[in-house]
Formats: structure tokens, sequence, C-alpha cells
């Protein structure tokens, strides 16, 4: 690639100056200093020629098919590690800006990286699942590990790899990733993350941590590990709301919402169809009213079944806007839809999908379960909430907007109250309430000008 051609590209630093000057983001040294971070490693996949990937063939003998549990079989090296870059391991609390800086270094990625791939972490455990599934089915009887097979098709596929909220709460997962990071890094593919924790807060308490430990000196060996937090506060500079959320559930709101949902399915050539069917995994879901980008569900509907992040996933991939109806308060009794409301969110925001929701409650509070009141909030979730209270209206890094901007008030102009989000003792576990809090941020910024005016493109 001649020289030209890498100068006439936009490397992070560049974007990052570009979205200053234009008043989206505001400057901040400590801010600079994380974007410097993305430019080196910009500049080091500039000349980066990552290596052929090795043929992988799974062990079929006698003696793997009785031990392979116990004996992992050794991952081929395609390239010595101090030949391949460090890759980034960013983490940081809920607001502050870790996907933002995913996108604004996916993006920038220079011209000579041809393999890359961005995904969120859900949707790329899934993929992982789905695959090590098929190689099993493939290897058959004769059995064979499948990781590291799949491991080099997903280094076929990407010599750079971002994925985005790094977490890990389940058993299955954690022993999956330390030989699925290692296999990886071993064919030479440079991963960005983002995640809420430090490497060595992953899988805490989890059951058979040991065996996760060698990932997390992995994580801190191979990635520069480097803290989102700063002490600037971006999110103190308000965001317009927009109504998208709609409350309490009366006929008036029931008329308004369907008012809503009949303009922007009134094309003739793509009418409302009932019961739509999604295939996914082999089975199918049903969506009770549709066009093909617009679905309309009760929250019965979605968060009364045992659904999962990869059926959220596929509705927010087939549909644009989603309007989700008659959202209750949830208290203790309904912990289980809450786990799944907060997960479709998550879903919704990665999706950048154009949300519209009647519940019971202003939409902030439909978490504020009445027993907190009784009980008291622990001084962590009340920790948790008093930051959370300095976040709501916006987020850190994204539109954020100069100070002459007159149409913000009443909710922004002073913030948001952990009585106004409301409080909850149903959620206990540190990766509980930071998934809570993270929802509660989303639908906030989801409610925004911003947001409406964006969203929902297919």
């Amino acid at each position: 690639m001649s020289q030209d051609s890498h100068n006439s590209h936009v490397t992070p630093l560049q974007q990052y100056h570009t979205l200053v000057e234009k008043g989206t983001l505001r400057k901040d040294d400590h801010q600079t200093r994380i974007i410097q971070n993305l430019q080196n490693l910009h500049d080091q996949l500039v000349t980066y020629e990552p290596p052929p990937v090795p043929d992988v063939q799974p062990k079929t003998s006698l003696f793997t098919r009785l031990f392979h549990r116990q004996e992992e079989p050794e991952v081929p090296v395609a390239i010595p590690p101090e030949q391949v870059p460090n890759g980034l391991y960013l983490y940081g609390d809920v607001g502050t800006g870790k996907t933002m800086l995913m996108d604004l270094f996916y993006n920038t990625l220079p011209p000579n990286v041809k393999r890359k791939r961005r995904v969120h972490f859900h949707a790329f455990m899934i993929d992982v699942h789905k695959r090590i599934h098929a190689m099993k089915a493939k290897l058959g009887a004769n059995g064979g590990d499948p990781i590291l097979p799949v491991a080099r098709d997903l280094a076929e596929e990407a010599s750079v790899l971002c994925f985005d909220e790094f977490q890990v709460t389940d058993i299955a997962d954690a022993m999956i990733l330390r030989r699925l990071f290692e296999s990886l890094l071993n064919f030479g593919v440079v991963c960005v993350i983002t995640s809420n924790r430090h490497p060595d807060e992953l899988y805490k308490n989890g059951i058979q941590r040991s065996s996760f430990v060698p990932c997390i000196e992995l994580l801190k060996t191979r990635f520069n590990v480097t803290d989102l937090d700063s002490g600037t506060d971006y999110r103190r500079v308000p965001r317009a709301l927009s109504h998208v959320y709609y409350h309490p559930l009366t006929d008036s709101t029931r008329n308004e919402v369907n008012k809503i949902f009949t303009a922007i399915t009134s094309d003739p050539s793509d009418p409302v169809k009932t019961n739509r069917t999604l295939d996914i995994w082999g089975r199918t879901l049903k969506v009770p009213e549709s066009t093909s980008h617009v679905a309309k569900f009760r929250f019965e509907d979605l968060c009364g079944k045992p659904l999962s992040a990869a059926d959220y996933l596929e509705i927010t991939k087939a549909f644009g806007t989603v309007f989700v109806l008659d959202v209750p308060k949830m208290d203790l009794g309904k912990k289980d839809m809450a786990r799944r409301f907060i997960t479709f969110i998550d879903a919704c925001y990665e999706s950048k999908t154009k949300l519209f929701v009647s519940s019971e409650v202003p939409i902030y509070q439909v978490f504020s379960d009445d027993s907190s009141k009784e009980k008291g909030v622990s001084d962590h979730m009340r920790s948790v909430m008093d930051d959370l209270v300095s976040r709501l209206p916006f987020r850190s890094y994204a539109s954020v907007l100069p100070p002459r901007c007159s149409d913000l008030q009443p909710m922004c102009s002073q913030g948001l109250s952990p009585d106004t989000v409301g409080t909850s003792s149903m959620f206990t576990g540190e990766e509980e309430i930071f998934a809570f809090a993270r929802c509660c941020s989303r639908l906030v910024q989801m409610g925004s000008k911003e947001w409406a005016e964006t969203a929902g493109e297919q």
C-alpha cells in the first residue's frame, strides 16, 4: 500500500480532534491520553502482517477420547508473541465512553486491515457456543477438542477482533474463554476489549474461578489494561429527552401509543402482519404485530416467557423500531422478568433500536420495589445509585451538547435523584447492580432526542 494511501486515512487521534472541533466531544486531557493508546495500536497495525493461520486437526486417538477432559491439546503458535501487537483492554463504569472508544478505533482501522470484526460480547459468546456445538457434531463419536478449530475459524475471519461489554458470569464461558483467547493470540489475532471490570475482578467468586485465573493473567500480560474513569464528569452536560416513554397505563396512554404505531406502519406496501415468525436456533418466535421494520410486543410476550439474549438480539436485528406495551413496576416477584428486560434493553442499545414503551410508572422507576423502602438500601447499592445520579440524563462521550442549548429543562437541569430513578433490593450481586445501573443509564439515553433521530435505521 502506498504512503499516500496511509496519509489519506483518518486516524483515531485525527477523528477525536475532529469531534472536539465540531463540539460533539469536549476536550479533556484524560480522554486524550486514552485516545493516544488507540492511536499507538493503530500505528502498529499499519505495518502488522497477520501470519497465515495454521491448520489444526483435532486429535481423535483412543487416548484423546479417554482423557481429553484432563489433557488439553497444545495450541500451535503461528507467530512469536513479541511480534504481535498487544491488545487493548479498556474498563470503566457506566457511561465512561467504552462503546464510543471501541467504535472510534474500529471505524478508523488502517486500510490494510482487511479482516476485522466488531461484536457485542453477548453476541460473540452465542456465536462461539454455536460454533463449538457444530464442531462437536462434525467430530462425532471420535471426539476431539472443538475449541481449537473454532478459534482457527475465528482467526481466519478476523485478524483484529473488537468486542464490547466483556463480562464473565457463567462457568461454561469461563472454561471456554481461557483456551479461546490463548488460541486467538497464538494465531496472531489482535483484540480490543471493553469491560466494566479490571481483569482481576472478572468472574469474582465464580465457581471454579481458579481455572479462569490463567485467562486473567493472559489479559494482563498480552493486553494494555487502561482505566477509563476520569475526574472530569461530562455527564453533567444535559440532553433533551424525546417523548418515547408513556405512563401510566390508562386508556389515554394506550390510545396515544397506538396512534404512533399506526402512523409509522401506514405504508400500504408493507402492511402489519400478526404472528410473524422469526427462526432462532431451529425454533420459532412469534411476533404479535409487525411490519418488515417495526414490531409491537406486550411486556408479557417479551419478558414473561423464558427468552434469552439470543432471542432479543434476533428481534433487534430484524426490527429497527420496537414497541413494548404494559411494562409493570417490578418487585421481587418479578425478578426473572426484570433480568430479561435488562437483557432486552442491552440488545436494543447495541442494535441502535428505536424504542417506544408504555409503563405502569415512569420508565426509570420500573425496578423500584417497595421492599427497599422497608429494609433500607445497602451501602453498596447507595454508592452505585449516588454515582448513577450524575450519569443518567446523558452519556459521558456521545453528542455532548454545547452550553447554549436551552431546550433541556426541566428534567435534565438538576440530574435525576435516587428517588426519581428508584432503587431496588432485587439486585444484590455486583454484576446485577452494574447491569441495573447500566440499564437505567441506557434507557435515559434511548429516550433522548439524539437517539430518537438517529436510531432505527436498518
